[in-house]
């Protein structure tokens, strides 16, 4: 029995996200050569490079979520003499155990992304790599390509080096725990309160970043605040939780962008054809310059990063309440990322949110394709090899992992819908603190505050506009469907 035959009672979600996955492309399964192939990796691990360099004795740690096990990045930072800070990131080798061309590589590069549906993980690698052999846990020795640069007084990257190493994390870490502590809110997490080493290394860590941050605004990076929600499953019942922005999910932010920008850098000035992660000038900037002007504002009528910024700075200071409706409605006008070709020559197309002209994946090859290639690009210019692909083989990688990441939006938004409409199931008739986030000819749609959830406002709607505070109750849930209907209290 598929999930769109269950009752609203019984709707088995996992069976939903299985098949939500299918019909956008993707396949949820491994096949047979894959298990066949980690069998024989596992029976025969490869070995790490003998230029890598030991840096095991460092005090590594890595912060990601709460249930995270695919860890791909781990960090370590030092002040220098001069008033400098050297930054090391290092990043997981997965190319030491999926080779080009492999079972493992070709079911990768169709898929392209680990997908996170909210009630199960697709893994794009199998989890015997991805949240194994390949992650950076803490206490394991592992291989990894370390990113490192010095930023000065200035702010600027004075200088940077990319190279093998042997690793060891030695503080698996959760963004909610050392979030709430740098951010004042909470008592350190065991981890880190058992350790003054660990936490002047965290706060070091967080002033860098603090510092990166401050340095990409100046040049018109967008300050935008959004609100991401997650499942919990609790026995039988499942909650919605909000999660924000804090300190720590800014610091990796801020330490992976920097990382991406080096590694950008570093191939376009070795003449090194790659993948380039791009996000083009807003098409819809009118529409941009409008809200801007609903609101009391002028933004300058040619797209403008810096101005767009400061335009954003003084919404958050003025009215954080509407700040991350705000932010989506930016976001969503901006348009969706892209992944391009970028060969020796080429003009750099940048990225417009972040204000940077060097930008490309590379910090995360558990579960991006893209971050993948780039690492094997990485690893050949530092072995002196020619590079592993030919133009047109990245040209064919960057439109299809396009192609895939538009198909992972959708899977994730059809699973976030259905996620709620089974959460609120039990709650008909409940009443709801919610803002107007938009009203279009398809209907006039609601975001309540308790849990973060989306909905339609089906009764009550005239009159009301966008950033209107309304109380609402909750009428109707579909999981199949994933509707959520609201009539206004």
């Amino acid at each position: 029995m598929s999930p769109h035959q269950r009752s609203d009672r019984a709707f088995d979600l996992q069976a939903a996200a299985r098949q939500c996955m299918m019909e956008h492309g993707f396949e949820p399964d491994f096949p047979s050569t894959v298990a066949e192939e980690l069998a024989a990796l596992v029976a025969n691990p490869p070995k790490p490079s003998a230029s890598a360099e030991d840096l095991r004795h460092l005090l590594w740690s890595s912060i990601d979520n709460d249930t995270s096990r695919d860890l791909d990045q781990i960090e370590y930072a030092e002040k220098l003499p001069n008033g400098d800070v050297h930054v090391l990131i290092g990043i997981a080798d997965v190319d030491i155990y999926v080779a080009k061309g492999s079972a493992i590589d070709r079911h990768a590069a169709v898929e392209t992304v680990t997908i996170y549906s909210g009630v199960k993980n697709f893994p794009m690698l199998p989890e015997e790599l991805s949240t194994g052999r390949t992650s950076l846990l803490e206490g394991d020795n592992r291989a990894c390509v370390v990113t490192e640069f010095v930023l000065d007084v200035q702010n600027r990257i004075a200088s940077s080096r990319i190279y093998p190493a042997q690793v060891n994390n030695k503080a698996q870490l959760a963004y909610n725990g050392v979030g709430a502590w740098l951010d004042g809110k909470a008592e350190a997490p065991a981890k880190v309160a058992a350790s003054a080493e660990l936490q002047a290394q965290l706060k070091l860590q967080d002033e860098i970043a603090q510092r990166l941050r401050a340095e990409r605004y100046e040049r018109g990076a967008l300050n935008i605040e959004t609100i991401e929600t997650h499942a919990v499953l609790q026995g039988d019942s499942i909650d919605i939780q909000s999660q924000q922005k804090n300190s720590a999910t800014e610091l990796i932010e801020d330490f992976m962008i920097a990382a991406n920008g080096v590694i950008a850098r570093t191939l376009r000035e070795k003449r090194i054809a790659s993948i380039r992660r791009i996000v083009k000038t807003p098409k819809r900037w009118d529409r941009i310059v409008e809200l801007a002007a609903q609101m009391g504002e002028k933004l300058p009528a040619k797209p403008d990063s810096k101005a767009l910024n400061d335009f954003l700075c003084r919404r958050r200071e003025k009215d954080p309440d509407h700040f991350a409706d705000l932010s989506l409605s930016v976001v969503k006008l901006m348009g969706p990322g892209e992944y391009v070709l970028e060969r020796p020559g080429d003009a750099p197309e940048g990225h417009f949110g972040l204000a940077v002209e060097d930008y490309t994946h590379s910090t995360a090859p558990n579960r991006r394709y893209a971050d993948l290639v780039t690492q094997r690009l990485v690893k050949a210019m530092i072995a002196g090899k020619p590079s592993p692909y030919s133009d047109d083989e990245l040209a064919a990688i960057a439109a299809n992992c396009t192609t895939k990441a538009a198909a992972e939006r959708k899977v994730e938004r059809e699973m976030q819908k259905r996620i709620a409409a089974v959460a609120l199931r039990n709650r008909i008739g409940n009443t709801f603190q919610a803002i107007v986030t938009g009203v279009t000819d398809r209907g006039t749609f609601v975001r309540t505050l308790d849990p973060h959830v989306d909905g339609m406002l089906v009764h009550g709607q005239q009159g009301v506009d966008v950033g209107d505070k309304l109380t609402v109750k909750l009428v109707r849930t579909d999981p199949v469907h994933g509707f959520i209907d609201f009539s206004r209290a």
